[in-house]
């Protein structure tokens, strides 16, 4: 039996966006994903071929849908399922306080 805590193990103060993997089956992926500060490079944009599940721990963050007009403003609390290549990006993230997510592939 595998006993975590998903908030234990965070590094402070680093200058790139941290992706970790919980748990993999062939049926899904689960990632902590930390985040302090960061966004999306200019002009890229996600495209995945899996279903993401993703829930804000900790933190805030703002994410953009392709074609859509405003940011989805999530924060500590807040789910959001993104379909298979629906093209989104991360436009920002708390710069003061890590964001911490919990996202779910499948």
């Amino acid at each position: 039996m595998d006993i975590g805590n998903i908030f234990s193990g965070i590094q402070k103060q680093t200058p790139d966006e941290i992706l970790e993997t919980v748990l993999r089956t062939h049926q899904f992926k689960i990632e902590r994903i930390i985040s302090k500060g960061h966004a999306t490079a200019e002009g890229e944009w996600y495209d995945q071929d899996k279903n993401e599940w993703v829930l804000v721990l900790k933190g805030n963050a703002g994410v953009l849908f392709e074609g859509d007009d405003g940011t989805v403003t999530l924060k500590t609390g807040d789910y959001i399922n993104i379909p298979a290549h629906r093209k989104h990006r991360v436009e920002w993230t708390d710069p003061e306080e890590e964001t911490i997510w919990l996202a779910i592939h499948y």
